[in-house]
Formats: C-alpha cells, structure tokens, sequence
C-alpha cells in the first residue's frame, strides 16, 4: 500500500514556534481553521517542553460553592438561583468549616471557593469564612471569589476593587481564580451574560490583583455563540495584560456544557468536540507565550481526553477537587472527586512526570509513590 506524506498547511508556522517568535490575531485564527490537528499539537507540545519539559502539575484540592443565589442569573449559567426558587441555598459558616474540617487530614493544599452574587450577604460573610478556613487549614493556599464577585462586593460595600482585595487578602485571600471571563467580546456577553460586568472590567479587577502582589489564574469559555476570532481575541488581551503585570498563574479554557442551560433552550448549541477542545488547549499554548502553564480542567474535559491534551501543549491537570457544582448543573458528566493516585497514573502513562503543587505552582513533591487516598 502507498503512503502518501502532505505538507502541513500551517508548516509555514514551524519557524516562528521554534524560535518563539509572537504570533498575532491572523496567525491564531489560521492555528484555529486548520484541519491538521497533529501538527497543531506538535507545535504546542514544543512550547510546552521548552516551558516545563516533561513535568505534569496537579494539586491536592477542594473546592466549595457557598451559595448559588444569584443576581445576575445568567443564559449560560444552571448554578444561578433566585433566592426563592427551589434549590437555593447558602452555607453557614459553620457548614463551610465542617466541609473544610473534614479534608483537613487529606492533604489539602488548597481551598478553591466561587459562588454566586448574593446580595443577603454582608461583607462580614466573606472576611470570616477567610479566617475560619485558615485557621482550619493554615498551611493551604486559598484561591476564592472570582472577579465577578469582587466587582460585586465592591458595587454593594460602596468600596474600591483595591479595598474590597485588601480586605479579603488579610482576611486571608491568597489568589483570584479565572472564571468570569468566559469571551470578553461586547456582542457575545450581550448574548450570553449580559448582566455580568465587562471584558475590560475583569481585566482591571484582575490587574488590581497583581498590583497588589496577588496573582491569579485566567479562562475563557469557548463552544457557545463566540466565533473564531472572538476566542483569538480573548486570548491576545490575556496576553497584553500579562506583559504589563506578570500576574497569571495559568490559563484554563473551560468547554461550555449547554445541556441544563437557558441558552441551549433558546439556541441550537452543542457541546464543543473533542477536536476542538485539543486545538482550543494547543492554540492557547501557542498564542499565550507569556503564561508559564495551560491547565487541561478535567472536570469539564473529562480524565481521558485531559490525558491525551498533555501532548496537545498542556502541563497542568488540575487537582482532586472533591467537589464540584457549577459545570455538574450545566451538564457535565464526569465525577466530582479524582483521587491523587488516579491524576498520578493519568500523567505517568502518558510518560510524563508527575509533580504536586500548590497554587502558587511550589513543589510540593515529585511523586513516584501516593501516600494519600
């Protein structure tokens, strides 16, 4: 049988990769229309070993969703409740110190707490969850409230986002995760979170941030009304902000799951492909030359396809989490807790190392051996 061997149609590309030259919004855009996925992923996975060579990061985390009353009750979003409706709920902070009490012996490294924008709830709320999980967990690092929620608290305090953040951060707030972003464009928020605030407004929050020595993760939720271009775009204001500050930890691109939501009731919507969930993770490692980590979120991908993206430029798998809300309500069918061993023979047998962090991306061990369930 005769094989046929075809040039790359983004070969052209291969020069500028290697000798890290920045890509711009027509070179993105050609990564995104391109049909040879393998190439794509071989470019990525350049820049992922040039970065990281073969290490794998994952953590040992829990995540906590304190409530799901809402304002904003967003098309994209199922989490989102009045507080009225069935299935509202907040937790106490005496809920909140249990959840966390009971993970203080596995290992925790990190407490990741997102919710919804409440408006029952004081300032005072936020300030003692922060010291009631610190005094619990003194040693993990907390990663809470999105940007969302700090335009949020700032809006109903009367407050700057620079006195909301000092505020928390000597509460005990060590970093801001990414969600919120989901695709900075005017015309898809319009669409899909038209009460949430801004493009430009999550930047600047986020800019506070860094300012203020704290640094942050960065996302975007791709697979919805969005085109091509929009995503392109998204991913070079990531980039701008992060030659300016230095701020971001990593970079997550969230696969939208439209099952449960109102915009699937509204719109024809699928779920992004696999396909595309691969050349999204290898795009972003190669436009974001500036980020040190692309995260594969398994939650939303799944373990399997999240294994197969660490030859698609990705270094990070995430964590154990142990508990998860937010993507579950929309759709999402995966478990809601992976144990440490399963993330460690996920990253081994895909012949890489595998190596346990904090948020901050600190070593805590290169694992060989799980001394944890």
């Amino acid at each position: 049988m005769e094989i046929l061997f075809t040039k790359s149609e983004i070969e052209d590309m291969a020069e500028k990769v290697k000798t890290g030259q920045r890509l711009d919004l027509a070179s993105g855009v050609r990564l995104y229309q391109t049909q040879d996925l393998l190439t794509l992923g071989y470019l990525a996975d350049l820049v992922r070993q040039r970065k990281n060579e073969d290490k794998v990061y994952y953590i040992v985390n829990q995540h906590i969703n304190h409530t799901n009353v809402c304002l904003n009750l967003c098309p994209l979003c199922v989490f989102g409740r009045d507080s009225s409706a069935p299935g509202a709920y907040t937790l106490t902070l005496g809920e909140i110190e249990a959840k966390v009490l009971a993970c203080r012996d596995k290992g925790i490294k990190e407490i990741h707490i997102v919710g919804g924008l409440n408006p029952a709830l004081p300032l005072d709320y936020y300030g003692q969850m922060l010291r009631c999980v610190r005094s619990v967990l003194p040693e993990a690092v907390i990663q809470a409230f999105t940007a969302v929620e700090i335009d949020f608290l700032a809006q109903i305090n009367h407050l700057t986002i620079r006195e909301v953040l000092e505020m928390l951060r000597e509460a005990g707030l060590d970093s801001l995760p990414g969600g919120g972003a989901e695709i900075f464009s005017p015309r898809v928020r319009s669409l899909i979170c038209p009460r949430k605030i801004s493009g430009p407004r999550w930047l600047e929050i986020h800019a506070c941030a860094h300012r203020l020595g704290m640094r942050t993760n960065a996302t975007m939720l791709y697979g919805h009304v969005e085109t091509i271009t929009e995503r392109v775009e998204h991913l070079i204001q990531l980039r701008e902000l992060q030659d300016l500050t230095g701020g971001f930890l990593a970079f997550i691109p969230l696969p939208f799951h439209p099952q449960n939501t109102p915009l699937k009731k509204t719109m024809e919507l699928s779920a992004p492909t696999g396909y595309d969930d691969l050349k999204t993770l290898a795009v972003a490692r190669l436009m974001l030359d500036n980020f040190d980590h692309i995260k594969a979120f398994w939650i939303m991908l799944g373990p399997k396809l999240a294994q197969v993206a660490l030859s698609f430029g990705v270094d990070d798998l995430d964590g154990t989490v142990r508990e998860e809300k937010i993507a579950h309500e929309a759709g999402a069918q995966t478990a809601q807790y992976l144990p440490e061993k399963e993330i460690i023979n996920l990253i081994k047998s895909a012949g890489r190392k595998p190596v346990e962090r904090d948020t901050l991306y600190s070593v805590v061990s290169h694992r060989t051996t799980v001394v944890r369930e």
